[in-house]
C-alpha cells in the first residue's frame, strides 16, 4: 500500500497551475493611445559619442524614431533626456543645417501636455520640468526662423490652451494649470525678453516675440516681474518707432506697457523710460498718432501712449521731457484749440468731441501739470500760453452749444480739471495771471455759482464729485484756485483781488450758506473752510482791510460761532469750519480797534467761551490765543470776567480747571490736595523727567522750551496777567491754591531753564568759575526757596480754608439750635399759665411783676399823674396778667395737652370760646 506522503503527491499532482497574469491589455479592454517607453538614452549616447558623433543620418534617423514614438507628448520621465538631445543637436545645428527641420518637430511635440504615469509625478518632476520650460526659451539662440517661431508658437500654447482631450493607457496629460505655473517660475519670461536682441532684423519673429510677452503678461504678475528684471519696458519702448508695415507693432507694444503696468511695479516701469531714447520714441509716435490717427483704434492707440508719458513724468521728475523736446510738443498740443498758433503740426489739426479727442484734452491737461514741477517745464509753461488756455473754461456754462462744441457735461469736466490745474500752476506764474485778469475771471464765476439760474451739474468726473444738480463743483474749485492764488502771499495777488470787491463777494457766499436750510455735505464744509481761509490771508495785517470786513463780516462770523455743538459730530469735519471761524477773527477782526468794539457789541468775547467750553481739546489753544489778543483791548477783559458758563462757572475758574487738567496729564507732581510734591521740579511733568539731559546747539530749542508750545499753560498765565491774580470773583480754595502756581509759572520756568543749563554744563564736563558757580548755585536757591514759598501759601490757604470749614460748621449748629428755639419758648410760656390759673399766689407775683415792667416803661417823673388831664388805663378790680381791654378772648385747652390721651375733642374744644367782661 502506497505511504501517505506518496498519497498525498498523488492528490496534488491533478491540481493545475497558473503560471502567468492575464492582464487588461491581453483582454484588450484598456482604452486610450499606448504609449512604450523607449530607449532614448541610447539616442543621447549616439549624438555625443565621440566615436559615432559624425554619423548625421543615424543621427536624424534616431530623431525621426523619437518623433514618431512620442508624437502625442513626451512623458515627464523622459524630459531630461530629450532636452539634452535638443541642446546637442542645437550645437550642431550651428554648423549643419539639416538637424534644423527635426529640431523643429520636436519642439513642436513640446507644445503638448507632458504626460505623468502617478498623480505624485507632478511633485516628483515638477523641478524637472520648470527646467525644461527655461530650456525650450533658450532655444531662441538658436539663428533659425523657424525654430524661433515654433519656440514662440509652443510657449503661447503650452501657457495658454488646455490639453487635448485624448486618452492614453496608464498615462495622464498635466493641467493647464500645472503648465501656467512651470512657465511662471522657470523665468522664460526673462529669456524672452532678452531673445529681442537676437532677432532686430527679423520682423516676423519679433512680432511673435512681442505677441508671446503680451500673452505671458497678460494675468500674470510673477511674469511681469521677470520681464522688468530683463528691462522689459526699456527695450520695448526704445523700438517704437522700428519699420512696422502691418501696424500691429507698435499696438502690441502698447498692450505690453499696460499688462506691465497692471501687474507689475510702475516705479520700476517709470525709472526705465525716463530716458532720452525711450522719451524721444514716445514723442516721435505720438506725434505721428496726433496728426495722422483717423479710425478709433489710432485714437486709442495715441491716448495709451499718453497715459505712459504720464507715468514716467508722476514717477520721475528728473525724466527728460524739456531736452527731448516733449513738453513743447505737449504744450502745444493741450493750447491749440483755445489759442491761436501757427505751428504747422497744429495748422490742420482740430479735436472732434468723440469720448477718444475728450479723453486726450484730459490727459494733455494732466500731464502738464505733472510736469510743472521742473523748473525748466514752468518758463515753457509760461511761454506756451498755457493759463491763458485754462483760464478760457473760467466762464458759465452755456445752456445752448454747437455741434462742434464740446457737450455741457464734457465742457464741465474740463472746466473743473482746468480750474485744478490752474491751482497748481497759476501760483508759479503770477504776471501771467495778471496778464490774463485772472482775479476777475475767478470772481465773476464765482459770483455766477451764486446765482439761481436753473444750472444743474452733472457731477460726472472726479472733479465733480458733490456737485451733481448744482454749482458746488464749480464753487469748490473756483475757491480753490483763489486759496491757492492767495496762500502765495503776494501783494499784488492779494492787493488786486481786494480791489475786485473779493472780500464783499466772499461773505455773500457765507451769509447764503448760513441761512441755507439745506445739509451740510463734506463739499460745503470745504468751501466755507476755504473761504473763510482766504478772507483771513486777505484782511491779514492791514487796519484798512479789516475795516473793510466790517460789520458785515462779524456778522457772519458770530452767526458762526452761535451755531449750535451738535454740529461738531456731524462727522464731515466741521470742526475745520470753526477754526476756521477762530482764524478769520484773529486775522481780520482783531488788530483793529473798531472791528474789536463791534467785535465786543455783538457779544464776540461771550461767543468765543462758549466754543472754548464745548469744543473739543484740539481746539483749546488757538481759541486761546486768539482770546488772548482780543484782551489788549481793554473793553474785553469785563466781558471775561462777566460770562459765566451753563454751569455757573466763571472763566477763570475754567481756564483754572484747564490747568489742572493740563498737569494731569503731562504727570505733573502734586500731592491730593494739589499742593507742589516737588520743590525743586514745581513744573516738569513724566516726559521731561524720564528724558536725558544732552547737550544741544544753541539754534535747537530744550525740553523746557518746547514745553512751552506743546501745552496751554503759558497762555493761561497771560491770560491771569491780564486779569490779575488776585480778587478774582467766583474762585475757590483749590483754585487759588493752583492760582499760586500759575501767578510763578515764569519763574519756575526760567528755574528749569537754568536747571537743563547747569545739566548741559555737567553732561560736556565743564566747570563753571567760581563768580558762575556761585551765581548758579544762588539762582537754584532762589527757585527753590520761592517753590517752598508758594507749598507754604498753599498750605495756608487749605488751612485757612479748614478753619473756615469749621466756622461754617458751627454756625450751621447755631441756625439749627435756633431753628428749636421758638417751640421751646412756646412750652415754657404754657407751663408758665398753667401756673397763672392753677395758683392764686402765683398769679399774684406774676401780676406784681408785670405792673413793675408796666411802671419801669413810663416816665419816671410821676407828676404828670397827678395832672387832672390824666386819665387812667387800668381797669381796677381786675385780677388777669395779660393787657386787656373791654374785651377779652380766652382760649380753650385741649385735653390731650393736659391727659396725653388721644380723645377725641368736644365741639368746644374746636373752637373759641369768648368771655365778655362787662364793666
Amino acid at each position: 500500500m502506497p505511504t501517505n506522503m506518496e498519497t498525498t503527491g498523488a492528490v496534488r499532482s491533478k491540481v493545475p497551475v497558473v503560471d502567468h497574469v492575464i492582464t487588461d491589455d491581453d483582454m484588450g479592454t484598456k482604452e486610450g493611445i499606448k504609449v512604450n517607453p523607449i530607449e532614448i538614452k541610447k539616442t543621447l549616447k549616439l549624438l555625443t559619442d565621440p566615436h559615432s558623433e559624425g554619423l548625421v543620418e543615424r543621427h536624424i534617423s534616431a530623431l525621426k524614431k523619437i518623433i514618431r514614438h512620442y508624437k502625442n507628448g513626451f512623458l515627464m520621465q523622459d524630459i531630461v533626456s530629450i532636452f539634452n538631445i535638443l541642446n546637442v543637436c542645437a550645437e550642431k545645428a550651428a554648423t549643419d543645417h539639416s538637424y534644423l527641420p527635426y529640431i523643429t518637430d520636436v519642439i513642436k511635440i513640446c507644445r503638448l501636455p507632458f504626460l505623468m504615469q502617478q498623480t505624485s509625478d507632478e511633485l516628483a518632476f515638477q523641478q524637472i520640468i520648470i527646467e525644461a520650460v527655461a530650456q525650450l526659451g533658450y532655444l531662441m539662440r538658436i539663428d533659425s526662423k523657424e525654430v524661433r517661431l515654433v519656440v514662440c508658437e509652443a510657449l503661447n500654447i503650452l501657457y495658454t490652451q488646455d490639453p487635448p482631450v485624448t486618452k492614453f493607457q496608464d498615462y495622464k496629460p498635466a493641467s493647464l494649470v500645472y503648465n501656467k505655473e512651470a512657465v511662471e517660475k522657470s523665468a522664460v519670461a526673462e529669456t524672452v525678453v532678452k531673445s529681442l536682441a537676437l532677432v532686430e532684423g527679423d520682423f516676423d519673429v519679433k512680432l511673435q516675440l512681442l505677441l508671446l510677452m503680451q500673452t505671458l503678461s497678460g494675468e500674470s504678475a510673477i511674469n511681469c516681474e521677470h520681464m522688468l528684471t530683463a528691462d522689459a519696458a526699456f527695450t520695448i519702448c526704445s523700438r517704437l518707432n522700428d519699420s512696422d508695415p502691418t501696424g500691429r507693432f507698435l499696438f502690441t507694444s502698447c498692450e505690453i506697457m499696460w499688462n506691465l503696468l497692471q501687474h507689475g511695479s510702475a516705479d520700476t516701469i517709470a525709472a526705465q523710460l525716463s530716458n532720452l531714447s525711450c522719451l524721444n520714441a514716445i514723442k516721435e509716435s505720438f506725434k505721428r498718432q496726433m496728426i495722422e490717427s483717423y479710425s478709433h483704434y489710432d485714437r486709442q492707440l495715441r491716448n495709451d501712449l499718453l497715459v505712459l508719458a504720464n507715468l514716467v513724468a508722476s514717477n520721475c521728475s528728473t525724466a527728460p521731457f524739456v531736452e527731448t523736446g516733449f513738453l513743447k510738443q505737449l504744450i502745444l498740443f493741450t493750447t491749440f484749440q483755445e489759442t491761436r498758433s501757427h505751428n504747422a503740426l497744429v495748422k490742420h489739426l482740430k479735436l472732434s468731441t468723440n469720448h477718444e479727442d475728450f479723453e486726450l484734452k484730459k490727459l494733455l491737461m494732466n500731464i502738464v501739470v505733472v510736469l510743472s514741477s521742473q523748473p525748466a517745464g514752468l518758463s515753457l509753461i509760461s511761454e506756451g500760453s498755457v493759463l491763458l488756455s485754462f483760464y478760457s473754461y473760467l466762464r458759465s456754462n452755456e445752456t445752448n452749444v454747437s455741434s462742434r462744441d464740446w457737450s455741457l457735461a464734457q465742457f464741465e469736466e474740463l472746466q473743473l480739471q482746468a480750474m485744478a490745474a490752474l491751482a497748481t500752476l497759476a501760483p508759479h506764474c503770477i504776471e501771467e495771471h495778471m496778464t490774463c485778469q485772472g482775479s476777475t475771471r475767478i470772481l465773476l464765476l464765482v459770483e455766477w455759482c451764486m446765482e439761481d439760474d436753473g444750472f444743474k451739474g452733472h457731477g460726472n468726473s472726479f472733479y465733480g464729485e458733490g456737485g451733481r444738480g448744482s454749482k458746488l463743483a464749480q464753487l469748490f474749485y473756483a475757491i480753490r484756485l483763489m486759496r491757492a492764488l492767495v496762500s502765495t502771499g503776494e501783494e499784488v495777488i492779494i492787493h488786486d483781488f481786494c480791489d475786485q470787491g473779493a472780500v464783499h463777494t466772499l461773505l455773500d457766499c457765507l451769509d447764503k450758506f448760513c441761512k441755507s436750510s439745506a445739509e451740510h455735505s463734506a463739499v460745503t464744509v470745504d468751501i466755507e473752510c476755504d473761504i473763510l481761509f482766504i478772507i483771513s490771508a486777505l484782511c491779514d495785517g492791514d487796519p484798512h482791510r479789516k475795516e473793510l470786513f466790517g460789520g458785515q463780516g462779524i456778522l457772519v462770523l458770530v452767526k458762526y460761532l452761535r451755531s449750535p455743538s451738535k454740529t461738531y459730530n456731524f462727522g464731515l469735519g466741521y470742526n475745520k469750519v470753526m477754526l476756521s471761524v477762530v482764524d478769520c477773527v484773529w486775522c481780520s477782526v482783531i488788530g483793529c480797534y473798531q472791528t474789536e468794539n463791534t467785535f465786543l457789541e455783538k457779544e464776540g468775547a461771550f461767543l468765543l467761551l462758549d466754543l472754548f467750553e464745548k469744543c473739543p481739546r484740539t481746539m483749546f489753544n488757538i481759541i486761546l490765543g486768539c482770546l488772548l489778543d482780543l484782551m489788549e483791548n481793554p473793553k474785553t477783559i469785563p466781558h471775561v470776567l462777566t460770562w459765566s458758563s451753563k454751569t455757573h462757572q466763571s472763566a477763570p475758574s475754567l481756564l483754572i480747571s484747564m490747568w489742572r487738567l493740563e498737569e494731569a496729564d503731562m504727570g505733573v507732581i502734586r500731592d491730593s490736595e494739589g499742593v507742589i510734591a516737588d520743590t525743586n521740579h514745581p513744573l516738569i511733568g513724566t516726559v521731561q523727567r524720564d528724558s536725558d539731559v544732552l547737550p544741544l546747539p544753541a539754534r535747537c530749542p530744550t525740553q523746557a522750551i518746547v514745553d512751552i508750545s506743546e501745552n496751554m499753560r503759558a497762555k493761561i498765565y497771560a491770560f491771569f496777567s491780564r486779569i490779575g491774580f488776585s480778587d478774582i470773583p467766583g474762585l475757590s480754595t483749590e483754585d487759588y491754591v493752583t492760582l499760586t502756581v500759575i501767578e510763578k509759572f515764569l519763574d519756575f520756568k526760567l528755574g528749569e531753564v537754568w536747571s537743563e543749563i547747569m545739566a548741559e554744563l555737567e553732561a560736556e564736563g565743564i566747570e563753571p568759575i567760581s563768580p558762575d558757580r556761585q551765581a548758579l548755585e544762588a539762582i537754584s536757591r532762589v527757585i527753590s526757596d520761592r517753590s517752598q514759598a508758594v507749598q507754604l501759601a498753599q498750605k495756608d490757604l487749605l488751612s485757612n480754608q479748614h478753619q473756615q470749614d469749621l466756622l461754617d460748621e458751627q454756625e450751621m449748629y447755631a441756625e439749627i439750635r435756633k431753628n428749636h428755639q421758638q417751640p421751646e419758648k412756646s412750652a415754657k410760656n404754657f407751663t408758665e399759665f398753667v401756673a397763672r390759673t392753677s395758683n392764686y399766689g402765683v398769679l399774684k407775683q406774676a401780676k406784681a411783676k408785670q405792673q413793675q415792667s408796666i411802671d419801669a416803661s413810663r416816665v419816671q417823673n410821676g407828676g404828670y399823674r397827678k395832672m387832672k388831664t390824666f386819665h387812667k388805663t387800668e381797669l381796677p378790680g381786675l385780677q388777669t396778667t395779660c393787657f386787656s381791654g373791654r374785651h377779652v378772648m380766652v382760649e380753650s385747652t385741649a385735653l390731650l395737652k393736659f391727659t396725653g390721651t388721644p380723645t377725641a375733642p368736644s365741639p368746644l374744644d374746636k373752637r373759641d370760646i369768648h368771655a365778655v367782661i362787662v364793666t
